[in-house]
């Protein structure tokens, strides 16, 4: 009887207001309900006092009941002034209020988004535990839900807790469904599943499929999984939408696999599945390029006989065109224009693409006759199939049934015009914008382009220039290919100013160039002493998000550092920093060179350590040269890292080398490093030079040991060994 009762409210709550209001007068009763009452709304919509306030005063007075009030209330735009009459009406004697008063001033500050308020008197009327109020409170909860006010809603569900009342279990489904499809707030959502759980209500599939939703939504997809298999426990059967959530929740983390197996799930459980379901896991799968699961899916929903629209069959078809399977593609085509259902062009450009993919273009061109497809796409799908065939006869022949049926455009022309431009045939390009010109048709951007790609295959870079100048006086933009070979040509052909002004003006219009062709700009303005001019080019790069490779960035650095431009260099380097670019090889020595000229020490130990962080190592002439300066400033010490990578390469190791680094060890006071060194230049069979030996002798008996052993097993080298000794001896 109860569960009638809430359903009974929860559609009332729907209804328009004054049946609600007399329908909770006739089943809620108080202390004060005996009293007369009668129609005081003429006298609220005419007030004669100029006090408003006063004037319901008067009107209340001596006809002081729930129903009046309601009346006034509803009639009373002032919000402050609703309250003070509700207070009023609360000190008088022999009055009380109802849950059908409260009902009224809770429903106007709430739909005004007081929600302090609405707290304040929700608690009240819990308090006064007036009849009627659970009734009330579910009816605002399911009025404030229908007309978006959540916080409201959410005020009210906590103020029912903190009472004796126990929300029926529709309340609590309501609340979970706008919190999920509105906010998707998982606290909030926990939050009324909790107080669900602890008031012992038995939640429904309902209540767990928007519990499932939230879990996806929140990425808590192991917790969202556990649920689901715990579904059966908890007295639910998962249902259609229970699967369709699980489906689009899993694809959408990219766990196809796993939605496949809630597919066949589904299909051992013989679950009774909604059109929804179809409608929204065809085209995951059919996306997914699943096709198996797209058609199985179909099938099932064609068994089930919902009639697929022209939604489900267009992604099918799609899918089928680019897994290749064209006559299951024409047999859905088929199937879909025999229900009437018209498919849309770009479903034509998938099945012409796929015929010409399949080298069956002369099917293609039937086919589209058979189907009396007239919609451009399709045909302009079939000309460039045409074209990338080697077929521009077959072209040609299109084109002009094409332009019969005025079903040609612009860029019907330019299919044709590109691909005789990029394959040399730029003349017969000419003859066809010609007739573009006599049968009206409007040159563009497009067709601009590939007449500078024409040129630009023949090496006509100055007939190139004069149609760039044109698309600059009609303020157009090449296409990406066009703006490519165009810079990249003229850098080929040393053509820099040239080259710089195409691409200063398509950089402005936010056009980016490849990071190749911008290289050989960046490269030939360097070449010819314009370093300023590269540095304005490589700030435009960033304006158009151009992107720049390492090798020009080390281009700029050793322009800069051959013309001791030191300052300009760290400017340069502090906004590749910044920029987040990455230093290769050459990089980190050009700026080595520059600090070493320089003779910025810490500067060139920083950038070492880097580059060797980095796995960089130079070639061994240029690693002995650095690590000659970083010596000769006593800074070894402090590249002890870098020295260990070192080391461990022993490719470009010397003996030399050796002698170097034990050398400046020694001197920085790092005798047991140096002693490692030595030792390990005597395992690999190198005896140290005589500034070395005369560094070490006699400090430290086991060199010379070491020395004697060497000696004693290699004869072959006994007379050097000697001759070393000697003179480091005749030295001292």
């Amino acid at each position: 009887m109860f569960c009638a009762m809430a359903a009974k409210l929860q559609s009332l709550a729907y209804s328009s207001r004054t049946p609600f209001r007399v329908y909770l007068s006739a089943c809620i009763s108080s202390s004060s309900c005996a009293t007369h009452t009668e129609d005081v709304s003429v006298n609220v919509r005419n007030p004669k006092d100029s006090s408003e306030y006063e004037q319901h005063i008067n009107v209340l007075r001596n006809k002081l009941v729930p129903e009046n009030l309601i009346r006034v209330l509803d009639h009373t735009s002032d919000l402050n002034l609703a309250v003070r009459l509700f207070k009023w009406a609360a000190l008088q004697k022999g009055f009380r209020h109802t849950a059908n008063t409260y009902h009224q001033m809770i429903l106007k500050l709430g739909m005004a988004g007081n929600v302090q308020e609405v707290g304040a008197f929700c608690l009240n009327l819990v308090k006064n535990r007036c009849r009627g109020a659970e009734e009330v409170l579910v009816a605002l909860i399911h009025t404030f839900v229908r007309h978006c006010r959540i916080n409201e809603a959410m005020t009210v569900f906590e103020n029912m807790n903190l009472g004796i009342y126990k929300p029926p279990v529709e309340v609590f489904n309501v609340l979970l469904g706008v919190l999920v499809e509105e906010s998707g707030d998982f606290q909030k959502v926990l939050y009324v599943y909790k107080e669900m759980v602890k008031a012992g209500i038995v939640p429904t599939v309902q209540t767990l499929n928007y519990l499932l939703e939230v879990l996806f939504a929140t990425d808590r997809v192991e917790l969202a999984l556990d649920q689901f298999r715990r579904m059966n426990k908890k007295g639910c059967t998962p249902n259609s939408r229970t699967f369709e959530i699980l489906v689009k929740g899993l694809i959408a983390k990219n766990r196809v696999d796993e939605a496949i197996s809630v597919l066949e799930q589904i299909i051992e459980l013989g679950c009774q599945l909604d059109l929804s379901f179809y409608t929204c896991t065809i085209p995951l799968f059919c996306r997914e390029n699943k096709i198996e699961e797209g058609v199985k899916l179909y099938r099932m929903m064609k068994a089930s006989n919902f009639a697929p629209d022209s939604l489900i069959y267009g992604v099918l078809v799609q899918c089928l065109c680019h897994n290749l399977q064209l006559d299951s593609a024409i047999c859905l085509i088929n199937e879909m224009m025999e229900s009437e259902i018209p498919p849309a062009p770009n479903i034509f450009v998938d099945l012409v693409d796929c015929f010409c993919e399949l080298c069956r273009i002369n099917e293609a061109i039937w086919f589209l006759e058979d189907k009396h497809v007239l919609e451009t796409p399709p045909h302009n799908a079939l000309l460039e199939g045409c074209c990338d065939a080697g077929k521009v006869i077959e072209a040609y022949v299109l084109l002009e049934t094409m332009s019969e049926r005025n079903i040609a455009d612009s860029y019907s022309w330019n299919i044709i015009i590109r691909w005789l431009c990029e394959n040399g045939e730029t003349r017969k390009a000419y003859e066809l914008v010609g007739r573009m010109i006599r049968c009206s048709i409007i040159l563009d951007s497009a067709t601009y382009s590939a007449i500078i790609i024409g040129n630009c295959r023949l090496g006509k870079y100055e007939n190139a220039m004069e149609v760039f100048d044109q698309v600059c006086a009609r303020c157009w933009v090449l296409d990406f290919t066009s703006y490519s070979e165009l810079v990249g040509g003229l850098c080929d052909f040393k053509e820099t100013q040239e080259a710089a002004k195409v691409f200063s003006y398509m950089s402005m219009k936010k056009c980016s160039l490849d990071s190749f062709s911008f290289h050989k700009l960046i490269k030939c303005v360097c070449d010819s002493g314009q370093i300023n001019k590269a540095l304005r080019l490589w700030q435009l790069a960033y304006y158009s998000g151009t992107s720049c490779s390492t090798a020009t960035h080390s281009t700029i650095m050793y322009e800069l550092s051959k013309l001791g431009r030191t300052k300009d260099l760290f400017v340069f380097l502090s906004r590749m920093l910044i920029e987040g670019c990455n230093f290769d090889l050459e990089a980190y020595c050009i700026l080595f060179q520059s600090m070493r000229e320089q003779n910025q020490v810490k500067e060139c130990v920083l950038f070492f350590n880097k580059m060797l962080n980095e796995g960089l190592l130079p070639d061994p002439d240029t690693l002995f040269d650095q690590l000659s300066f970083i010596a000769n400033n006593s800074q070894l010490c402090m590249i002890s890292a870098a020295i260990d990578k070192i080391l461990s390469n022993g490719e470009v190791l010397s003996p030399a080398m050796h002698g170097l680094l034990i050398n400046g060890l020694w001197k920085e006071g790092k005798r047991h490093e140096a002693r490692q060194l030595l030792d390990l230049m005597l395992e690999k069979g190198w005896l140290p030079d005589a500034a070395t030996h005369k560094l070490l002798i006699g400090c430290d008996g086991r060199e010379e040991r070491s020395l004697e052993t060497l000696v004693s097993d290699n004869s072959s080298t006994h007379d050097s060994v000697s001759n070393i000794l000697a003179e480091g001896l005749g030295d001292k």
